[in-house]
């Protein structure tokens, strides 16, 4: 799905996955102060098989599930790609097509409209 595509939902889940889990929960921390996601549920502990340089790994990894607008994806992209021990980190978003309102609206609530927007 295009930048443009996702951008038509209002609220994503964006999926990123690392090798340490306390780096990952301290990454999550410091997106949630800069109002860049609401909330993050990190996994601390999940297999992760995939083919890198044309070798099959199997490695422990964590994961966390980052709820937010879909106008702040580049930024969380830019922020992952930056800080991120992996030369190629695993940063997805999925449109969040449904939910409970309330929640939604917590979400928009908890974030910024844009870059430079931290109330």
């Amino acid at each position: 799905m295009t930048e443009q595509a996702i951008e038509q939902y209002e609220c994503v889940e964006v999926v990123i996955t690392a090798e340490r889990a306390e780096w990952l929960a301290l990454f999550t921390r410091a997106l949630v102060e800069d109002r860049l996601v609401a909330c993050g549920h990190n996994v601390a502990e999940i297999r992760a098989i995939y083919r890198w340089e044309g070798k099959v790994y199997d490695e422990p990894q964590a994961r966390v599930g980052l709820h937010t607008r879909a106008s702040l994806v580049p930024e969380i992209v830019a922020r992952t790609q930056r800080d991120h021990a992996d030369d190629l980190p695993c940063v997805i978003a999925v449109p969040l097509v449904g939910g409970n309102p309330a929640y939604l609206q917590w979400v928009l609530d908890e974030t910024a409209d844009g870059p430079g927007d931290r109330k």
